[in-house]
């Protein structure tokens, strides 16, 4: 998939928990994955620059030389994305991005899809109808693989057909 240019985020955050925020994304980085380089941390200032900019995006600048497994869920899900990210995708596929946040990090997972779907594509898999809405977005509803309905989150949560299928109305 990274071929193509997909990176795909699934809703359990997979990060390696033992290394930094900084590792994590300099492990993620589309450089290339040599033997030399990983064996001997050899990186390049491009690289460097890079890793601070996705710091910047991901919004765990702060956080950079924690391990992984101190950060709060919603910030491991932000790590993800900015692994993603590092790989240099043009469609983002993320799934359930908002499950099992607070409020807070609920929100600001929203802003933080919404910056960079203003320079790559973003596709988002989600039930929490409010995460939705706070995305702004145009939405597409499926039903065992077919499009039922599609236009704004209003539009799509007064059509009958939705809500005959989701509300068993």
């Amino acid at each position: 998939m990274a071929e193509l240019g997909i990176g795909r985020k699934f809703q359990k955050p997979t990060v390696f928990e033992n290394h930094t925020v900084w590792d994590n994304l300099d492990l993620a980085l589309a450089t290339g994955r040599k033997p030399f380089k990983a064996l001997f941390g050899l990186r390049r200032p491009a690289d460097d620059e890079r890793i601070e900019e996705l710091l910047s995006i991901i919004r765990l600048g702060e956080r950079r030389h924690d391990r992984a497994a101190y950060l709060s869920h919603g910030q491991k899900q932000w790590l993800e994305i900015g692994m993603l990210l590092a790989q240099e995708p043009k469609l983002l596929l993320v799934d359930e991005p908002a499950a099992g946040m607070t409020d807070a990090e609920t929100e600001a997972t929203a802003e933080l899809l919404k910056d960079i779907a203003r320079e790559k594509s973003v596709v988002v898999v989600e039930h929490d109808m409010a995460f939705v809405r706070s995305l702004a977005v145009k939405v597409t509803v499926l039903h065992e693989g077919s499009v039922i309905s599609e236009g704004s989150i209003d539009h799509v949560s007064q059509d009958p057909r939705v809500i005959e299928v989701y509300l068993g109305r």
